[in-house]
């Protein structure tokens, strides 16, 4: 099933993530994308840098950032495939934890949101395949990377041992 995370705060201008949490939910994404599963994520600037697209009395209009009225303020979102409900409320529980522990003082919401059965990208591995396919080509090539880096560096640690035994030749004329 997958699943959207959408964090909230009812901070108009929330504090920056100090860099503690920003490393620690990197560690956590990143452990997510390898077990193939978070698909997509992303933090959003602040709503004063923002626009609302408006239909009111059948007419659109456009409302630039800040937004009085606001009263919560999307700060970010993450896309999932998880097993079931659960697994997702236990995600996010874990992410929230992230918050609570590297910024005090922070309050906020993670809702979690199943996507609707039978709507565009639902549970659509064929639009998925492809970034899956380039993720999956990237860890397979920064694996080759490492084990080609730990080959030349036993590489020259025995070339340096077979100098360290060798005499010096002196040239003789």
């Amino acid at each position: 099933m997958k699943f959207m995370f959408i964090v909230k705060t009812a901070h108009a201008g929330p504090p920056a993530p100090t860099p503690k949490l920003l490393e620690e939910m990197h560690k956590l994404a990143k452990r997510e994308i390898e077990a193939g599963r978070m698909l997509d994520n992303g933090g959003l600037m602040p709503i004063s840098m923002g626009a609302q697209v408006r239909i009111v009395d059948g007419r659109l209009s456009v409302v630039d950032g800040p937004f009085a009225e606001a009263k919560e303020v999307i700060g970010g979102y993450a896309v999932f495939e998880l097993k079931n409900k659960e697994e997702a409320v236990a995600s996010a529980l874990e992410f929230m934890q992230l918050h609570k522990d590297h910024m005090p003082g922070w309050e906020g919401t993670c809702e979690v949101r199943t996507f609707a059965a039978g709507g565009p990208g639902d549970n659509d591995d064929a639009m998925l395949r492809p970034v899956m396919q380039v993720k999956q080509t990237t860890h397979e090539a920064t694996a080759a990377l490492d084990a080609a880096l730990k080959s030349c560096a036993e590489s020259n640690r025995r070339i340096a041992d077979m100098e360290a035994r060798c005499e010096p030749v002196s040239n003789r004329d």
